[in-house]
């Protein structure tokens, strides 16, 4: 990840064909795997006010 030059917020994400098409050929159920285990990670890592923002994403209140 690289930081945005212009404004100095946010991020630029980069991956390569081949790492995108090793992702791809990955089975649904290990992809759902990783998805589950990266949701409870960060469900114990955030602090409060991000999980407050983030349902607030959800409900489309901001």
């Amino acid at each position: 990840m690289e930081k945005h030059q212009a404004s100095g917020r946010g991020f630029r994400y980069a991956c390569s064909e081949e790492a995108i098409r090793e992702y791809m050929a990955l089975p649904p159920e290990m992809k759902l795997r990783w998805l589950a285990e990266l949701s409870r990670f960060l469900h114990q890592a955030l602090p409060p006010e991000t999980k407050a923002l983030q349902d607030k994403f959800r409900r489309g209140e901001v």
